[in-house]
């Protein structure tokens, strides 16, 4: 089955807004046609002067064919701005429509759909490609259809005065052709693939370098210190130098055929009038010396043109790989948990393409109510475990069961009610306090956005600011600390109510004093619910009903704070080097 092209899936985002867009190419190319008619009076011009010289006193036409020349010119500038009205009203709706039907779709995929292409690179597929066909419709396809015109008149002049200079002035045309032809052939589309996977992986890496800025500067670190931004910067470097080189001689010889037409015609005048010049070639050579710059801009315009078709093939392609993501099946026979526990029955899970799994044959049951911690080494699968409860991704083998119903035949809002998470790094949008915190319960009242507040003890924070809850927060220097963002996630989880509760390094960016509050909160956010809590601070977790030790993707103990403090294995030795490290102080030297 043939793919349908580019240009019908735009034309079909722009819903009945393609109409303009067919009425821009109208437009485009009867402005083109109009255009060369302006030409054909100075032609006029040029040939009563010639014939009255030197009595230049006898013109008679003279100022008639100026003009008309002057109202073609204007007429051919208003029907072109006619038609780049049409095309921009349809590349705008074009463009908002592909945002919208992506970001609509986007919603849908697993949360770890973000996590694994990255926030940057999703920006960049949704923004920046999107805009590339906004330039497309808006700009180029009318140039394409008025440069494609343009050639059709332009074939009539040069012919129909003297035959044998036009001809003469389409021979470089020609060449040129054949050169741009090559330069933005597949070769060319090849290129571009690579050039926009280029400018994607060093946007991803810059969003990570600019969320790191803030460890670099304080260690006095270079760029050096983020290596892979560096080796997108460097990748990005050689590809553009290798590309420019390997462009360097065609797109000279191609710059200098259409631009030295004007010299062929001049040689050919040489040759051609070594036996004398009459004033009807005079003319003529004039004259075509004159037009002949407007191939030039043409067939710029068409290079061009066919330059951004592959941008925008690239852009749909990348729109695709969201589009095609698939969301996460949804059950045809929907179950509701019967009470709040978690239990992972032979669970294994590997990231795409990852070369090993992230957790090995996991089984482990939570009862409803009960508080369980997760501990281990950085990378060992403690958030991995965790997001698979809250189905960011889908298990590959063995079940996640809450409240005894497989997670998958949860409905996607049953399971986002049942279950909330709290991220080391929460996130608040740029609007008010009362409107973040809302987002748990749209229709939840004023009174219990503010008790959930209140809870979640962040009366200090509502009374620094300048309109208390209704403060909008990153606006006007109104800008939170880690710590105090937490406390409003804090908030927001609160009023949701979800009776399990998953805590990813909750107070990771907290100091000592916004640590203590949101400790506070979780044990009021805690109570009845099932927790299932991720924690680096062994302080934090000596309370848990149970700890379960994860390494290399494998549970490796299990037991409370006492008993495993005592056995001789991986807790007791994170134990001793937490206390030791809680110990140690900066010495001063006495000498």
């Amino acid at each position: 089955m043939k793919k349908e092209s580019n240009l019908k899936r735009l034309l079909r985002y722009a819903g009945s807004y393609k109409y303009l867009t067919i009425a821009s190419w109208i437009l485009s190319a009867l402005s083109a046609l109009v255009a060369l008619l302006p030409f054909v009076y100075i032609w006029k011009v040029i040939k009563e002067v010639l014939d009255v010289a030197p009595n230049y006193r006898d013109v008679q036409d003279l100022s008639h064919n100026g003009w008309m020349a002057v109202v073609f010119a204007v007429a051919a500038i208003l029907i072109y701005i006619a038609a780049l009205i049409c095309s921009h009203l349809a590349a705008f709706r074009v463009q908002a429509n592909m945002r919208t039907k992506a970001m609509h779709h986007i919603v849908t995929l697993p949360i770890g759909f973000m996590d694994g292409i990255g926030s940057g690179k999703v920006r960049k597929i949704v923004y920046e490609s999107s805009a590339a066909t906004e330039t497309y419709l808006a700009h180029q396809l009318p140039d394409k259809a008025n440069a494609l015109a343009t050639p059709v008149g332009l074939i009539v002049l040069l012919l129909v005065f003297d035959w044998r200079l036009g001809l003469l002035s389409l021979l470089p045309v020609a060449a040129a052709f054949v050169i741009m032809s090559v330069m933005t052939g597949k070769r060319m589309a090849k290129k571009m693939e690579e050039y926009n996977n280029a400018l994607g992986q060093m946007a991803s890496e810059a969003v990570e370098y600019v969320r790191g800025i803030s460890v670099v500067k304080t260690f006095g670190q270079s760029v050096f210190s983020f290596r892979r931004f560096k080796e997108a910067i460097d990748n990005y470097e050689k590809w553009v130098i290798a590309y420019t080189k390997d462009l360097r001689f065609p797109m000279m010889c191609y710059t200098t055929l259409v631009n030295g037409i004007f010299a062929v015609l001049i040689a050919a005048a040489l040759v051609m009038t070594s036996g004398g010049v009459t004033n009807e070639f005079l003319l003529n050579l004039i004259y075509y010396i004159i037009i002949t710059p407007i191939i030039t801009l043409t067939l710029t315009k068409i290079m061009y043109a066919s330059e951004n078709k592959l941008i925008v093939a690239d852009a749909m392609s990348r729109i695709d790989s969201i589009l095609e993501t698939e969301p996460l099946p949804e059950t045809d026979h929907p179950k509701h948990p019967k009470d709040n526990s978690v239990e992972l029955s032979g669970v294994s899970f590997r990231y795409k393409d990852a070369e090993r799994n992230a957790l090995e044959n996991i089984s482990l049951t939570i009862r409803s109510g009960e508080h369980v911690a997760f501990v281990g080494p950085s990378g060992g699968g403690k958030t991995t475990l965790a997001s698979i409860v809250a189905r960011f991704w889908d298990v590959r083998e063995g079940s996640v069961k809450i409240g005894g119903v497989n997670v998958k035949d949860i409905p996607k809002e049953e399971l986002m009610d049942t279950v909330s998470f709290v991220f080391q790094d929460s996130k608040l949008l740029k609007t008010s306090i009362l409107e973040n915190v809302r987002m748990a319960k749209p229709d939840a009242s004023r009174g219990e956005i503010l008790k959930a507040l209140h809870d979640a003890q962040c009366d200090d924070i509502l009374e620094k600011l300048p309109q208390g809850v209704d403060t909008v927060v990153g606006a006007k220097g109104v800008y939170l600390s880690g710590g105090e963002r937490q406390r409003i996630s804090i908030a927001r989880v609160m009023l949701k109510n979800a009776p399990v509760l998953i805590l990813d390094e909750a107070t990771a960016f907290a100091d000592p004093d916004n640590e203590a509050k949101v400790q506070a909160a979780f044990n009021v956010l805690a109570k009845g619910k099932t927790v299932l809590m991720i924690a680096h601070r062994l302080s934090t977790v000596t309370g848990a009903d149970r700890i379960v030790v994860i390494r290399d993707g494998k549970i490796e103990d299990t037991g409370t704070h006492d008993r495993l403090k005592d056995k001789n294995g991986l807790y007791a030795e994170m134990w001793r080097q937490y206390n030791k490290a809680a110990k140690w102080k900066v010495g001063v030297s006495n000498a």
